[in-house]
């Protein structure tokens, strides 16, 4: 018995996730009697279904996937709306249950209403971790001759369909971690990939090229990504592209550390949608028919919903960094059987396929453009004033490593600060990096505590110990180098001016004649610095009356102790 419980002991500790059992250890809490009231609504409001929050929900898509969602009865949603009377009417057509729907005004022109709607659900929300987060609202004008305005001066279609999801996802993140299998979902588009004959075949291209528009603020007049001119269908198509890079960077900066899945979706073209309600007659009219028997592509808005909705509740859909896809063309009226079989339906395939048509699809080279998704994420987050979490990762919670973690990084932070004392290294200009006044103070007081007092006594001793103990060092060690090692002015003579980047500052600050060492205290200020450390350290003392470079002191306690025994 002993040596199985030896066993199983070795394969937890061998396991890369050997203290993970432990991350939701807590110890026992002691609840107030406004704990339990809000625990007891918690209980009353939502049961053990899961809460969904989707944008978008009163037409097309987001409509038939609520649908879907109460149809189970295993999910609470929220639907974020613009238009809450139409919602309530839509909500009553389709007979939905009220009791697990609840409407919300979500403006998605203005970043001020997102934060108001993700404020107004954490109240709502009554401390219940969201389990889902499906981002599908979006508009498409393509028909614009120029662009259109929010209320915070971006070009409409990206700031709806990509930059108000993205503050949204921003707030939200928190409140996901502690669900047992949070995902978000980022509704894309085939226009936004152009590994395909519709994202790659047909003008315009979905491309943000260096995102000059973004980093320009993405003010009124600049109306595009890229910064060029507008054009309605590249807007929607940039949008959709911005949407799948962000859900690959937050899969890459989040999944791991928060245990949420994000995934985006191309359902299908959804050839009979509001989404296109901008188009023209004659469009609206030929195009469902030209998608149906011409290309094979065409996606009944039923459809659709149910395969958004599949990402949502398969199990097999927990899966981060995917862009899910669907084989075949359509095929309607499976939506009964699937969720009779929680969606599972097996024997797919031809047209429609079912949902077990599901594939990981593909994505573009510009979609996983790593380096281009991390200026997506930084100036989308300036654009919004956005502010993400830190992405932790798990921690064993030992103690013993608490107390070892604790202990080193004090002694890193002043090796550090010696290391950057004695060569603190050069900007990209070519001066030396000057220290701030925190750093300065650390330095002087490590010079008079930790040097001064410790180092004469503490550190002696173990200096004398470290050489008993451990040796001298290997001469093999000490040298090997190719080159000597070049006095301090020599390198920053040696260091090279971009004619590019130099200014008339900067050749003033490098003209000036070198010094030997690196003053990285002014004296006057080190002196006062000196004399503050000293007086706060030795509060209880006073300093000897004779002169000298080296600070002492004295202990008035001492002092009674002796006249009283005198």
């Amino acid at each position: 018995m002993i040596r199985k419980s030896i066993a199983l002991l070795a394969l937890v500790v061998a396991s890369a996730d050997a203290f993970k059992f432990m991350s939701n250890w807590q110890p026992p809490k002691i609840l107030t009697d406004e704990q339990k009231v809000k625990m007891a609504d918690m209980e009353e409001r939502f049961g053990d279904k899961k809460l969904v929050v989707i944008t978008g929900c009163s037409s097309g898509l987001g409509r038939q996937t609520v649908k879907n969602l109460l149809a189970t009865n295993k999910y609470h949603v929220v639907g974020a709306v613009r238009d809450v009377e139409k919602m309530e009417a839509v909500a009553e057509i389709e007979e939905f249950d009220m009791d697990n729907f609840q409407i919300m005004e979500c403006e998605l022109n203005s970043f001020e209403s997102v934060e108001k709607f993700c404020n107004e659900l954490e109240e709502y929300q009554l401390g219940k971790p969201i389990d889902r987060l499906l981002c599908n609202a979006g508009v498409y004008q393509p028909s614009l001759p120029y662009a259109k305005w929010s209320v915070d001066g971006h070009e409409q279609t990206m700031q709806i369909n990509f930059l108000s999801h993205f503050l949204m996802v921003s707030k939200l993140i928190d409140r996901m971690r502690d669900a047992p299998d949070p995902r978000v979902v980022m509704v894309g588009s085939v226009t936004g990939n152009d590994n395909t004959v519709g994202g790659g075949g047909v003008y315009p291209i979905a491309d943000l090229k260096n995102l000059d528009g973004f980093k320009a603020g993405f003010n009124n007049p600049v109306a595009m990504a890229d910064g060029y001119g507008f054009i309605g269908a590249k807007a929607y198509k940039d949008s959709k592209l911005s949407l799948m890079m962000m859900s690959n960077f937050l899969h890459a900066k989040y999944n791991k550390n928060t245990g949420i899945a994000f995934s985006s979706i191309y359902p299908g073209c959804i050839a009979e949608t509001p989404l296109f309600r901008e188009k023209r007659a004659w469009f609206r009219k030929y195009f469902p028919i030209f998608m149906k028997y011409i290309t094979g592509g065409y996606v009944g808005v039923e459809e659709a919903g149910q395969r958004l909705f599949q990402v949502a509740h398969d199990p097999r859909c927990s899966k981060s960094g995917v862009y899910w896809s669907w084989n075949g063309g359509p095929r309607e009226g499976r939506g009964a059987a699937a969720l009779e079989k929680s969606g599972q339906i097996s024997g797919g395939g031809g047209a429609g396929g079912g949902w077990d048509s599901i594939y990981e699809n593909d994505q573009s080279d510009k979609v996983n453009n790593l380096e281009l998704c991390v200026d997506l994420f930084k100036t989308a987050t300036d654009i919004t004033g956005a502010q993400w979490p830190d992405a932790k990762t798990f921690t064993s919670p030992c103690p013993t490593l608490t107390v070892i973690s604790t202990i080193s990084e004090n002694m890193i932070a002043r090796e550090e600060l010696k290391r950057m004392a004695e060569r603190p290294g050069f900007n990209s200009d070519g001066t030396p990096i000057k220290l701030g006044k925190r750093r300065k103070a650390a330095l002087i007081a490590d010079k008079v505590i930790v040097k001064g007092v410790l180092g004469n006594t503490v550190g002696r001793v173990g200096k004398v110990a470290g050489r008993l103990l451990l040796g001298k060092v290997p001469e093999t060690a000490t040298t090997g180098s190719f080159q000597e090692e070049k006095p301090l002015e020599e390198e920053q003579n040696a260091t090279p001016q971009s004619k590019e980047t130099s200014s008339p500052v900067a050749e003033i600050e490098i003209t000036q004649p070198p010094t030997k060492t690196i003053d990285i205290v002014n004296q006057g200020d080190k002196s006062a610095l000196e004399e503050e450390i000293f007086d706060q350290v030795f509060a209880n003392g006073k300093k000897s009356d004779h002169s000298s470079k080296e600070k002492e002191w004295k202990v008035d306690v001492e002092e009674k102790e002796l006249a009283t025994a005198s």
